[in-house]
């Protein structure tokens, strides 16, 4: 942990902001059309419940009440059957299950709600990939 003031949207973080600026790409963690989905052993179909395209998954996380963006992550296999839910989520772009770290994801967040930083990303539902860019304001 760093030694930071607690007026430093950094201080509950275990990264510096340098760890986080700059652009960062993390490949392979958005609902795509090659989402994994369970199949009935016994008809070979998939669920019903299962069956979505990126298209739903994008409007399902754009449709969520919050100020911050929201992504579409896939959900897991046991969570599909468990819940008989859809193959996505929806979360902040910068979630951990995105950004692969918890660290990350407080430090992305930090940055995020901070005036002293811009924050932008892309989140390509073709690939999976999801590239965050984090630059001080004053450079940006």
């Amino acid at each position: 942990m760093t030694e930071q003031s607690a007026d430093d949207p950094f201080h509950d973080c275990e990264l510096d902001p340098e760890a986080i600026l700059g652009t960062h790409t993390f490949e392979d963690v958005l609902f795509t059309d090659e989402t994994e989905t369970p199949v009935n052993v016994l008809t070979g179909e998939i669920p019903a419940h299962s069956r979505a395209t990126v298209e739903e998954a994008k409007e399902f996380a754009a449709s969520i009440d919050t100020e911050t963006p929201q992504i579409a992550l896939p959900a897991s296999v046991e969570t599909q059957i468990e819940t008989q839910s859809k193959p996505y989520t929806a979360a902040a772009f910068f979630h951990f299950k995105a950004t692969e770290s918890l660290e990350r994801h407080r430090a992305y967040h930090a940055a995020y709600e901070a005036d002293a930083f811009a924050v932008d990303f892309e989140a390509d539902y073709e690939s999976g990939d999801l590239t965050i860019t984090v630059e001080r304001a004053d450079e940006s």
